[in-house]
């Protein structure tokens, strides 16, 4: 019991320290992990647990679309994917559909990869760009 209260503030205390980049990385761990939870509960036939862990995906794509700033092409861009996403776990939900998450899971790691590279390139220009100031 205490390991899991440790492990809770834990969680709780990197939410709070860590940069927006990171969190946006957090958000989309976490997207995969529930849609692979929901495809396991769907293969257990726990259906109520594959019905949560969908709902809690749909609110992480959510999150995304509402924080995309519009003024940049991608964000339009993203904004269909992520509509995309959204639509088909609908589906998924409905239906109990593995295969219909996969094409979502498969998407959401693609753009997880994705954000984790952009990360690395962004921190290795950082001291350059700290160097000429």
């Amino acid at each position: 019991m205490a390991l899991n209260k440790a492990y809770n503030q834990y969680k709780e205390n990197s939410v709070f320290t860590s940069s927006p980049e990171e969190l946006t990385l957090m958000l989309y761990n976490g997207l995969v992990k529930f849609i692979m939870k929901a495809q396991t509960a769907i293969d257990e036939k726990d259906m109520e647990k594959a019905n949560n862990c969908i709902i809690r995906a749909q609110d992480i794509v959510v999150n995304f679309q509402a924080t995309l700033d519009m003024k940049y092409e991608v964000s339009e861009n993203l904004d269909l994917l992520y509509d995309f996403m959204y639509r088909h776990m609908i589906e998924a939900n409905i239906k109990k559909d593995k295969a219909m998450l996969e094409d979502v899971l498969v998407l959401v790691k693609e753009l997880r990869d994705t954000w984790q590279q952009a990360m690395k390139l962004a921190k290795q220009k950082q001291p350059a760009a700290q160097i000429a100031k």
